[in-house]
Order: structure tokens, then C-alpha cells, then sequence
């Protein structure tokens, strides 16, 4: 598969979709402390990212991640400040991430930091397009900022024109509250309508985020990912590592916690079937003296998509920013591949 629009092709690092900006790398030989100061061009927009995010779905989550359980704001504070020093700088929350608390920890914690955060305008079905100014603005005071850098629309609504909807978020970048629009699980067909819709008004589409990993390598079969190519938009990948699935933690014996036990990854004999793969990923990551976590990140990466896994604590994000350090040799890129067929589908 070729590079998506926001990774930069392996011989040269540099595109006009997936510009790489290297400023002053610095840091010893093999530091993993050292603050990467990379960004890649966010699709055809103007915005500039981190090429590796924090995805803060967890963030306020009582119910599937326990929020208050097994973390709370401190762990969080302490996530967000790793990341950012390891030049991990891009954030992605939602309106609906645990009720509105995940943008207000968000809000708290990034006060005064030069970091890039995305939201989501959440489509209910009692709401019409009117209704994206109104959500934009309650975020925005979550948020404690004028304006967001990626405004993007959780869900396709299909009670809803795509060219009134995007028309709204058009008015909002020319509002000046919104930097770059995005969508998050479009299909190809929808992302396209949108992609059109906001041509109308001399905007481009930024960005679709979907679902995407090791063990969930749709995107590359139902066309989405060849649509973000063939348009110029960046592919977000939201769980990254299949909900801890492909971190090394967990096998058909070892369940996590909570809710997240009946989740696709988990259920039935998925963990069972992913055990080949799951020993493909420890064995090149004891090679590397890195992490199953960022090995399964940095295939994501070397794909040409943005990955925005989860941080509870620093002990993740820095784990999650050493797959900024590491590199796959194409041979080992394959392994994983071929490892991970039975999920392209």
C-alpha cells in the first residue's frame, strides 16, 4: 500500500501533503527522553502535527475505562506533561468523552502550552445542523480556548445533509474558532460527499478518523484509505492498539478489567487467534529493546496513518512516544502483515 497523505515516503521523508518540519533534534545516542521535534502537515490543510497523538477517550471515562478507579486527574496532568516533552503535542478529544470531562481536564491541564487539539461536534439525532455553532462554542469554554485547530464530526448522521452540515463547519472556520475540518468513521462515499461539500467553500477536508491497527486493518480494503491518498486527507487511526489487545499485556487467560473484556478484541477466541501476531510483535520488539505497544504503533506510522493511542498515566506516554525512536526495516513490516491478514477484511 502506498503512503498515506500525511506520511512522508521512506526515501526522501518529504511530500507536499506529508511534510516532515525536522527542527533541532537533539538527545544522546539512543536517548528515549530526548523531545522529538517533528510535525507533519495535516492532510491539505494548514495545520501542523505531532506525527504521533494522544487520544483522550479515556479522559472522565467512568463506565469502559474506570475512570477515578485506576487513574484520575493527577496521572492524567502527569501524561499530558510527558507527552508534550517527548514532543508529543497533538491531542484529540470529543464533546462526548465522558460527558464533557475529558475537554475540560484537557482544557485544565493545557493552559498556556503550545499544543494542537481536536474536538468533535457529536451529531444526536435531535440536532440539526443549526446545533454545530452552540456545540462548538460549549467546547470551546470547556476547553478554555477562542478557537480549536481540528473540528471534526464524530459520526456520518444520515438524517442529516452533508452539505448543510459541512456548510456549518465552513461558518465556523470562517468564524475563526475552527483551524481545520475534519470527520471521524466516514466511509469512502461520505468522505468524498464532505471532501465536495467544503469545496464549495474553498476548504479542504483534513482529515478522517477511523478505526485501525494490527487487528483492524479495514480501512485498507473498504476504501478509505485509498480515498485519503487519492484527496489528500489524513487517515487518524483511534485505537491504535486494539484497546490494549496488541500491547503484550493480555492473552485469552489474562482479561483486562471491566467492560473492555467484551469488546471486539477480546471477546470469544480473537485473543487466541491473535496469539501468532502477539509473538511476531514481542519478538521484534526484545530485538529493538522496545515495547509490543511501539512496534504496533510504528507500523501505523510507517503506513502513512496518524495514530492517537491513549495515555493514562507518563509510564504510557512514554511508552507510546518511544515509537517515535524506533524504526521497522521493511522485511519486519511485512512480518507484521502477512501475521496480520485475518484482520484485512
Amino acid at each position: 500500500m502506498d503512503a498515506l497523505p500525511n506520511a512522508p515516503p521512506m526515501r526522501d521523508r518529504r511530500t507536499l501533503q506529508g511534510r516532515l518540519e525536522s527542527n533541532s533534534l537533539k538527545g544522546g545516542a539512543g536517548s528515549n527522553r530526548m523531545r522529538l521535534m517533528t510535525t507533519v502537515r495535516l492532510g491539505r490543510s494548514s495545520v501542523e502535527v505531532s506525527p504521533l497523538g494522544v487520544g483522550t477517550w479515556a479522559w472522565g471515562d467512568r463506565g469502559l475505562w474506570q475512570y477515578g478507579k485506576e487513574f484520575g486527574e493527577p496521572e492524567i496532568s502527569q501524561a499530558f506533561s510527558t507527552s508534550v516533552a517527548r514532543g508529543v503535542t497533538f491531542f484529540d478529544t470529543a464533546e462526548v468523552y465522558g460527558r464533557g470531562v475529558s475537554e475540560r481536564i484537557l482544557g485544565r491541564i493545557s493552559k498556556g502550552q503550545e499544543v494542537t487539539i481536536a474536538t468533535k461536534f457529536f451529531p444526536w439525532p435531535w440536532r440539526s445542523s443549526a446545533a454545530v455553532g452552540r456545540a462548538l462554542d460549549a467546547s470551546l469554554a470547556r476547553l478554555q480556548r477562542t478557537s480549536v485547530d481540528l473540528y471534526q464530526v464524530h459520526w456520518p448522521p444520515p438524517w442529516l445533509s452533508t452539505r448543510r452540515l459541512m456548510s456549518a463547519f465552513a461558518d465556523a472556520v470562517r468564524s475563526g474558532k475552527v483551524r481545520a475540518v475534519g470527520v471521524s468513521n466516514y466511509s469512502a462515499s461520505q468522505m468524498r460527499k464532505a471532501h465536495a461539500a467544503l469545496a464549495e467553500h474553498d476548504l479542504v477536508l483534513a482529515s478522517n478518523q477511523v478505526e485501525y491497527s494490527l487487528l483492524r486493518r479495514k480501512p485498507e480494503v473498504n476504501g478509505v484509505a485509498d480515498a485519503c491518498r487519492e484527496l489528500g486527507i489524513a487517515l487518524i487511526a483511534y485505537s491504535p492498539l486494539a484497546l490494549g489487545a496488541l500491547s503484550g499485556k493480555y492473552s485469552a487467560e489474562r482479561l483486562p478489567a471491566g467492560p473492555r473484556r467484551w469488546m471486539r478484541p477480546f471477546r470469544g477466541e480473537n485473543l487466541k487467534h491473535a496469539a501468532p501476531l502477539l509473538e511476531l510483535l514481542r519478538s521484534l520488539a526484545e530485538a529493538k529493546a522496545a515495547t509490543c505497544s511501539q512496534i504496533a504503533l510504528r507500523w501505523l506510522i510507517d503506513r502513512g496513518a496518524l495514530p492517537i493511542p491513549g495515555a493514562k498515566n507518563a509510564a504510557q506516554a512514554e511508552e507510546n512516544a518511544g515509537a517515535l525512536r524506533i524504526s521497522l526495516a521493511p522485511a519486519e513490516r511485512e512480518a507484521l502483515e502477512r501475521a496480520s491478514l485475518r484482520w484485512k477484511r
